[in-house]
């Protein structure tokens, strides 16, 4: 799978762990990846995104095998590895993710940002996610304007020929509002979509999380 979001902040690497997590309690043999990782000079409480990616797998992959590039700023991978004087190299991306599935029984790959960001000058998040065929899940926030976001993504993706496998709002409360219930809905009906939902996790107790299965790309 491939999990993509809104924008910042949306759940993308709780929703690509729980899927990560799921898997290996099955007992497969789970790989996962992510292009770029920015913000490491923030030093994220709950550790940054490859290691919870690693963690949920329960794999032994390198902090390289897992995303081949790394940052301290928080912005945009492009800005980050142009300050940094590199640039992302699409090749090597694509040479890192199979490398990853490489031996394994399943890939998870996280993006970054949304599927409209720059890795590279008109290199985009949704540019890899095609080149990888993977099925597409969306993360987004269950909450007021998340109908917007959630759709312009979705048609993003389906323009690029992108399968949406579901939508993950994230983190769903015990209690929804009528709000929330009804963005659920809304965005099932207009996005002809699965939509699944995933309570807040404890990214320091990965056997806590719920299993999160989502469904099959559906045949066209």
């Amino acid at each position: 799978m491939f999990v993509t979001g809104t924008g910042t902040e949306v759940g993308k690497t709780v929703v690509a762990a729980a899927i990560a997590r799921t898997l290996a309690a099955q007992g497969k043999r789970v790989a996962v990846f992510k292009p770029a990782v920015t913000g490491l000079d923030d030093h994220p409480a709950d550790g940054p995104d490859h290691v919870i990616l690693r963690g949920a797998a329960g794999c032994s992959q390198s902090d390289e095998e897992i995303a081949p590039y790394r940052y301290g700023p928080a912005m945009s991978p492009h800005l980050a590895a142009q300050l940094a004087g590199e640039r992302i190299d699409p090749e090597r991306l694509l040479a890192a993710a199979s490398a990853a599935a490489d031996g394994a029984d399943a890939l998870v790959a996280e993006g970054v940002g949304g599927l409209l960001v720059p890795l590279a000058p008109g290199y985009l998040v949704r540019d890899l996610a095609a080149a990888l065929g993977l099925p597409l899940v969306v993360a987004a926030s269950p909450g007021l304007g998340t109908i917007n976001h959630t759709l312009l993504t979705v048609e993003a993706a389906r323009g690029a020929g992108l399968d949406v496998a579901a939508v993950v709002l994230t983190p769903w409360p015990a209690e929804p509002t009528e709000i929330e219930r009804s963005n659920r809905e809304t965005i099932a009906a207009l996005g002809e979509v699965r939509v699944e939902t995933l309570p807040e996790l404890d990214l320091r107790r990965p056997g806590s999380w719920p299993a999160l299965h989502p469904p099959p790309p559906r045949l066209r």
